[in-house]
């Protein structure tokens, strides 16, 4: 396992580590014990990050890492975020009170006096605008509640907006082989800011595992039926913005990737890792074969310069134009 630093933060992490949305709900039905065998297995490889959230299953995947990880104190780093439990376009939500008893929730299901990673929660753009939160979370930062904080966005322009506040220790974005936007401007300028990258949906919610086929049916509780099409969040948080049928199209002419590479996941994490400006890329998983799976994207061969030319254009060609909403 490589390991690399968040931004100028002191947070050494596994360069390829773990998301636990899938752990905690929004992705059909899950084991609890077979989440916590992933957890033990990841661990056991090295991996020491985590990146959780409070409404991942109301809670439940924070409370399932403080399973996994008691007794391991510091080894393991554990980012979470806040804000999407209450009204996000609230300014309330953002208040002193209402963020300190968000972290002391969080605090309590992880069983620790510290939260490594503070995060708000993909906020609306006006809050971003509007900066009180920054002051709450130097606030909670000199209280020795959180030990660094930064912000999950949807937009390259809110996260060029959070490049402006000096305290931002990270960025959590979406990119992956279908959303290569973030590395014209936003990846540069974090990096020259020493600001940590965090890449989230790095396989497109499962686009970019090459297994899905236009027939595919997800379950009534997994995020990829109930929000396909933006109906319940972000639709970029859901097949990367792509619609369904034509990211499965998109995804088969990807299939070249593989070759020597394992497998198509493999290849797509990869991809991720070669560039400097990540800190650590974060798929989902809900076994101990998807870990392992996963893992071995360490392994994967590295890709040439035409390879990286080739896959830029066909983003450039074929993708760009049909991602929906703002990204």
């Amino acid at each position: 396992m490589n390991y690399r630093n968040i931004g100028k933060t002191d947070l050494n992490v596994s360069e390829l580590s773990f998301g636990t949305w899938a752990i905690g709900g929004d992705w059909g039905s899950n084991d609890d014990s077979e989440s916590l065998r992933a957890l033990d297995y990841a661990m056991d490889e090295g991996v020491n990050f985590f990146d959780t959230a409070d409404v991942y299953g109301g809670g439940h995947s924070e409370e399932l890492l403080a399973k996994a990880t008691k007794g391991k104190g510091s080894d393991i780093i554990i980012a979470t975020k806040f804000c999407r439990a209450g009204d996000i376009h609230d300014p309330a939500t953002y208040s002193q009170e209402s963020v300190t008893a968000y972290c002391e929730a969080s605090l309590q299901r992880l069983e620790r006096e510290t939260i490594d990673l503070y995060q708000i929660h993909c906020p609306p753009i006006e809050i971003l605008r509007d900066g009180r939160v920054f002051e709450v979370l130097d606030k909670l930062k000199a209280q020795g509640k959180i030990r660094h904080y930064g912000v999950s966005v949807e937009t390259v322009e809110e996260g060029l907006l959070c490049l402006e506040n000096p305290n931002v220790s990270s960025l959590q974005v979406i990119f992956n082989l279908f959303r290569q936007k973030p590395l014209e401007e936003l990846f540069p300028k974090a990096s020259e800011q020493g600001v940590g990258i965090l890449a989230r949906v790095p396989l497109a919610s499962g686009l970019l595992t090459g297994k899905f086929k236009k027939d595919a049916e997800f379950e009534e509780a997994d995020h990829r039926n109930f929000n396909r099409d933006g109906q319940a969040f972000n639709v970029g948080e859901t097949f990367a913005g792509l619609e369904f049928n034509k990211g499965v199209d998109l995804s088969n002419e990807l299939k070249w990737i593989a070759e020597g590479r394992g497998n198509m996941a493999q290849a797509s994490l990869k991809w991720i890792l070669e560039h400097d400006a990540i800190s650590s890329v974060i798929p989902g998983f809900k076994n101990v074969r998807q870990v392992e799976d996963n893992l071995n994207a360490l392994y994967a061969k590295a890709y040439s310069a035409e390879e990286l030319e080739r896959l830029s254009e066909f983003y450039k060609e074929e993708v760009a134009g049909a991602i929906r909403g703002p990204y």
